[in-house]
């Protein structure tokens, strides 16, 4: 669905798992400048009820797809090419769909650990690469997709879902060096804690907590400039660097 806007939009976007509270924030930017959004998620209400407020808000053009992104992960080149026809073309890319789920249930149940491995990584891959396919053609536009800090060392409280968004970062980073001769760019962006419904079960306050608005800014300002990886905000960088440097006997010892 259109709003029958037919001004030139500021950027072609598409946005997967449209739905998450740092999504919605990263549209309500685009929306501002004028851009035309092509919203992916699963609840066709809700997509509904977000395309109007990004109409009011400036967008141009805001379709919809109300689709189950695990599921359709292996016919993901038909829907991109489809949401290009839509959108007249594609400029950014944003892959943000994913699920935390817990370790401790991931460690006893499989399903909650391929739930958890699928979403935020082997599904997420397919996506990525269909993008790329159009970026590469085009020799332009961009891909950004959200990995997370948990990805740069694994640890008891959440390995699975950090060795997941390890994963999609280092494809990312990979795609990145392919992409590079053609003039298109791909990019993983590593929050850290983000006060979301997706973190309701975790303690939240202090400096190293972000709002999904601060996340969202980092995100469209990484579809449009830096390197392959990049921190939000980027204190985690510094964070992670130390994290990533403790020595296994010390490191052993802590319950992170």
């Amino acid at each position: 669905m259109t709003n029958g806007n037919h001004s030139k939009p500021s950027n072609r976007v598409v946005i997967l798992g449209a739905l998450s509270a740092i999504a919605m924030a990263t549209a309500r930017i685009y929306a501002a400048e004028g851009a035309a959004l092509m919203l992916v998620a699963r609840n066709p209400d809700r997509l509904k009820a977000l395309a109007d407020d990004l109409r009011a808000r400036g967008a141009v053009q805001v379709e919809t797809a109300s689709l189950d992104l695990e599921a359709a992960s292996t016919d993901a080149p038909r829907h991109m090419a489809d949401w290009k026809a839509k959108l007249g073309g594609i400029d950014h890319i944003h892959v943000i769909y994913g699920y935390l789920g817990t370790q401790v249930k991931a460690s006893a149940d499989p399903m909650e650990l391929a739930r958890i491995t699928s979403s935020n990584y082997s599904t997420a891959v397919l996506w990525c690469e269909a993008a790329a396919n159009i970026l590469r053609t085009q020799k332009h536009g961009s891909i950004v997709a959200v990995s997370s800090v948990a990805g740069d060392r694994g640890r008891q409280s959440n390995y699975a879902y950090g060795a997941a968004k390890g994963g999609i970062a280092l494809y990312v980073q990979g795609l990145a060096h392919a992409l590079a001769p053609t003039g298109a760019r791909a990019v993983a962006v590593k929050p850290g804690f983000v006060d979301t419904p997706m973190t309701d079960d975790m303690k939240k306050g202090g400096a190293l907590w972000a709002s999904p608005e601060k996340i969202g800014k980092i995100l469209r300002r990484a579809a449009d400039k830096g390197g392959p990886i990049q921190y939000a905000p980027g204190i985690w960088r510094m964070i992670m660097l130390v994290i990533r440097t403790v020595p296994s006997f010390v490191f052993h010892k802590t319950k992170l």
